[in-house]
């Protein structure tokens, strides 16, 4: 995890319980706006709970935590609107606001907890903590003097980020253990502006086809989009994949902005309705964009929502891009962050978007938190003829084709999940031992590695039977159990995964993603499809 952003594994976790709750903290957010006067029954039950609030606190027969039994009441209270409002705590602010910013303070590392421990995967290049000398595979025991790991500790994530992030050029002392070291050693690092990058990869699958991975709609996404869209046209891009996979969403103008860059005209892009007119809008494509005519392929996933899903859903009923990948997570409402007087934060629901045709992606509110449990009960993770709309209305893109809202954005191409090959492999990921190994290879094996460089690589580096049997057994230590049917299934899509890992300790992402794109289904079969990516558009 990095402080600004907790990490998303590489492969498809099977109801993913980080990616589920950055669908439900993130989305579509607009500015915020101050409300009119309140209607009379809103006034009177503002004064009822100050009233109740009040005595609680003067005559209860305990001492009670206000602030606790507040933000309990106002949380309850949320519940009985959507899944989307939600209140933050002025604590929680910082945190949740850095989702969406480019920027953040603090010492630049990228890291995982794995048994009680933070583990450093990568420090950011260029950043204090690289510049300090922190290495991959360090383990941060203390921060500030203060323990933060051991038997039975347990590090909160987002504490985790509060303690590590900090102002511009405040210092943070940390104690280390590095790997064959029984001593801590103590760095103090100064805290400085990290730059967090929402377009995670710009490159090219081959001589015509360009590849960009947008993680996630922050501030800075349409600059960094439109700069990836550039250089790759620079290097002779023709047609472009899009890979919004496991992106929970963010700021709608963004999605807007990089929509328009690859739409001609002034077509609708999206348009929101709601109770009060002034958050009703409808948005239209209105610049040359530097991609109008090339190909485009969008791949998403179960995990892809909000504005991923107005990316895809308005390029699609446009006919402007072929959507790949499976039906993705079905959120189409609009919050607005609405500051309080205490710091905190309202983000409210004041609207529903609307694809161009007119679908709502919106799913039911019921069964919310099941839903894509009930997914993959009902098979629609293995066969697109399980898929069941809950709007049975059918809609026409520009040129013909019946698509449906209702629930997420249904794929043109259906791509289903070979959940049996993922099984040993998502094991190994949990307990962090192929994170782990690769990270340790590649420290073991940097010299000879670099020295090697990445395009050599790429074709001539193999993961040698010896280090197979030695991720084997540091398995059985973590007490990993699998039939060997399931070791055997897994293996050749294991060995890519650690290949890929030492190839991002030492290239980061432009060495890790040509690598996982050998195994990477849903990319494969997009790349078979282009031709009929080129017909619907035209």
């Amino acid at each position: 995890m990095q402080e600004e952003n907790p990490i998303k594994n590489t492969f498809k976790q099977i109801l993913n319980p980080l990616l589920w709750t950055l669908v439900l903290a993130s989305g579509i957010f607009l500015g915020a706006t101050m409300f009119g006067r309140t209607s009379q029954k809103a006034s009177e039950g503002h004064q009822k709970l100050k009233e109740i609030l009040a005595y609680i606190d003067k005559s209860y027969v305990d001492t009670v935590n206000m602030d606790n039994l507040l933000n309990y009441t106002i949380d309850k209270l949320l519940e009985k609107l959507d899944p989307h409002s939600s209140y933050i705590a002025t604590s929680d602010v910082p945190l949740a606001q850095s989702q969406l910013e480019g920027d953040f303070e603090g010492i630049g590392v990228e890291f995982n907890i794995f048994r009680d421990t933070l583990h450093v995967v990568a420090p950011t290049a260029g950043g204090p903590s690289e510049q300090a000398g922190i290495r991959a595979g360090d383990k941060i025991i203390v921060v500030d003097d203060k323990n933060i790991a051991g038997k039975g500790f347990k590090p909160e994530t987002s504490k985790i980020f509060k303690i590590l992030r900090g102002k511009r050029g405040s210092k943070v002392k940390l104690g280390i253990l590095r790997r064959g070291e029984k001593q801590t050693r103590n760095f103090v690092i100064i805290r400085d502006k990290i730059v967090s990058h929402s377009v995670e990869v710009a490159m090219m699958l081959d001589e015509q086809t360009g590849f960009l991975k947008v993680i996630r709609f922050s501030s800075t996404t349409y600059t960094e989009f439109k700069k990836g869209l550039e250089k790759l046209i620079k290097q002779g891009m023709k047609r472009l994949v899009i890979d919004l996979r496991d992106n929970p969403g963010g700021y709608m103008d963004k999605a807007i902005s990089m929509i328009d860059e690859l739409l001609a005209g002034n077509g609708k892009i999206v348009y929101t309705k709601g109770k009060n007119k002034r958050f009703e809008s409808v948005s239209k494509a209105k610049v040359n964009g530097v991609f109008e005519k090339g190909a485009v392929i969008v791949l998403i996933n179960e995990y892809s929502a909000s504005a991923s899903e107005i990316v895809a859903g308005a390029l699609q009923d446009h006919d402007r891009a072929l959507i790949v990948g499976r039906r993705s997570f079905g959120k189409g409402l609009v919050q607005m962050p609405i500051d309080l007087s205490d710091g905190s934060e309202l983000r409210l629901t004041i609207s529903r978007y609307y694809t161009p045709s007119g679908r709502s992606i919106q799913k039911p509110f019921e069964n919310y938190a099941d839903d894509l449990k009930k997914r993959f009960e009902k098979g629609e993770m293995y066969s697109k003829d399980s898929i069941k709309f809950d709007d049975k209305k059918e809609y026409k893109t520009t040129h013909g084709r019946k698509v449906y809202g209702g629930g997420g954005i249904t794929p043109d191409i259906f791509v289903p999940l070979d959940s049996t090959k993922y099984t040993y492999l998502n094991q190994l990921y949990e307990q962090n031992i192929i994170r782990q190994f690769s990270m340790y290879y590649a420290e073991d094996h940097k010299k000879v590695l670099q020295a090697m460089g990445l395009e050599k690589f790429k074709t001539q580096f193999e993961v040698t039977e010896k280090m197979w049997q030695d991720l084997q057994a540091e398995a059985g230590k973590a007490g990993i159990k699998a039939t060997q049917q399931e070791i055997e299934k897994s293996k050749k899509i294991i060995t890519i995964h650690i290949k890929a890992l030492i190839a991002k300790q030492l290239w980061r992402n432009e060495g890790f993603y040509p690598i996982i794109h050998q195994e990477d289904e849903i990319l494969q079969e997009a790349l078979k499809h282009f031709k009929l990516a080129e017909k619907i558009a035209q």
